[in-house]
């Protein structure tokens, strides 16, 4: 019996738990939807961890890397979800981006990135403009390293400019965003089960 999807959002809000967070409401509501067709997910906020800054797999002295890239690598769909702050990603995201630089030496027994056969996709919130950049920097940076982005991969919602109206404070999910958001879930799950099948050449 061939094993259930996983999936994996590492949530990248500068708040630590368990203060409120758009970016993580929006990471549950991708898992949510990746839930609707049998995947298995979980979050993880960046922020309570103690990643090192760096570009190795482990940078040592307590550096939690190690035990987050374990669940990344143990899951199919890998979901990043970042605040936009002055139109970017966070900082967080940021930290995340550099450390999947290391999977750049990384390779299976058959000379493949262990990063080939996984689905990235990205969640992104902010009161501001922004989300078309950061998917464009996002998209790039996670397929040099070896992931897979499945067609409308993305799901975001940006408020009025120069208002301060969060995510989490409106009264239901955008009918816009959560289109984006069963749309991403229904593509990524549908080509995480083909490269489960065959995956890319060695």
């Amino acid at each position: 019996m061939t094993r259930p999807l996983t999936a994996l959002a590492l949530t990248c809000s500068l708040k630590a738990s368990p203060a409120r967070s758009s970016t993580e409401l929006i990471a549950r509501q991708v898992l949510d939807a990746l839930a609707s067709h049998g995947v298995s997910g979980e979050s993880v906020r960046v922020v309570d961890h103690d990643v090192k800054p760096g570009v190795d797999p482990d940078m040592g002295d307590g550096d939690a890397w190690p035990s987050l890239r374990e669940k990344l690598m143990a899951a199919d769909i890998f979901v990043l979800a970042t605040p936009t702050w002055m139109g970017q990603h966070s900082s967080v995201c940021m930290r995340v981006l550099e450390r999947l630089d290391a999977e750049l030496s990384e390779t299976d027994g058959d000379g493949r990135l262990m990063t080939f056969g996984k689905i990235a996709v990205a969640a992104i919130v902010g009161n501001e403009d922004g989300a078309h950049r950061i998917t464009a920097d996002l998209f790039q940076a996670l397929n040099d390293v070896g992931f897979t982005i499945p067609a409308q991969g993305v799901t975001y919602w940006n408020g009025e400019a120069m208002q301060s109206v969060d995510y989490q404070d409106l009264p239901g999910t955008p009918e816009k965003t959560a289109s984006a958001t069963a749309t991403l879930a229904v593509n990524a799950v549908h080509l995480a089960g083909l490269l489960r099948e065959s995956n890319y050449p060695a």
